[in-house]
């Protein structure tokens, strides 16, 4: 903001953000594959971005915004798992203990991402 104390005569709001951040820096966040996610992402960041190619609608090939066209309106939150980081036991107990009729929880049985593709 212009009447921001230490603002600097002909910075970039970009510039100034970027001065800002680099005071109090951010831990670095990675996704469970690994890949380092930036702390912004602009316009500049998706100009190679073809929306049909690359984005897609809900329901359509590439399938990024998922596999149905509603996409989540329906069912706003699903609750999933991975399977395969504990032994084969762990993973029988907590199925069984998800399967459990007395088991508190909203599932409606168990649902699981199987790790064995990535």
């Amino acid at each position: 903001m212009a009447h921001e104390a230490n603002a600097q005569p002909h910075e970039t709001t970009r510039a100034r953000w970027q001065r800002r951040l680099a005071a109090r820096p951010l831990p670095p966040v990675h996704t469970t594959w690994g890949m380092e996610v930036a702390p912004l992402y602009t316009p500049e960041d998706v100009q190679q971005v073809e929306y049909a190619r690359d984005l897609g609608y809900p329901g359509e090939f590439p399938f990024t915004r998922g596999v149905y066209p509603s996409m989540y309106r329906g069912r706003l939150w699903t609750f999933r798992e991975y399977a395969g980081f504990g032994t084969a036991e762990d993973t029988n107990t907590r199925y069984h203990a998800l399967l459990d009729p007395g088991h508190d929880g909203p599932e409606r049985g168990p649902g699981s991402a199987h790790t064995d593709w990535l």
